[in-house]
């Protein structure tokens, strides 16, 4: 389960955790960052809403996360047709903005980059 917040996440640090993963690009959509993964958004600011992000989701996984966390997790009409939600970066630990950022992008990273990064991740039986 996610955990409410007592630092939050800022901008900065949530652009260092998405742009850390493969292949993800930053440009601007409509004035506001947006992180992409060839033309797949992974994530972007959200200019309605201060200190807040939209993020691809599963969406079981988002009706689980707005049921328990209301304040942290919400969608609004636009967005609610979509596999998305919105976060409030104040509100997040970065263990789970992390978590979740990193299942946006598996939603969206193509199969060979996805193999590569979860070979790095794996440890080596060698490194024993």
């Amino acid at each position: 389960t996610l955990k409410m917040a007592k630092k939050g996440v800022s901008f900065e640090e949530f652009r260092r955790i998405v742009t850390a993963l493969p292949v993800v690009e930053e440009s601007l959509a409509f004035g506001s960052p947006i992180f992409k993964v060839g033309k797949k958004m992974v994530a972007r600011l959200n200019e309605d809403f201060a200190e807040t992000i939209v993020l691809k989701i599963d969406p079981a996984l988002r009706a689980t996360l707005m049921a328990g966390e209301q304040d942290l997790f919400f969608t609004t009409p636009h967005h609610e047709p979509h596999p998305l939600v919105l976060i409030r970066l104040p509100k997040i630990e970065t263990e789970d903005l992390q978590y979740l950022t990193d299942q946006a992008w598996r939603m969206v990273a193509p199969k060979r980059a996805l193999k590569a990064f979860d070979a790095r991740a794996e440890p080596s039986l060698f490194e024993q």
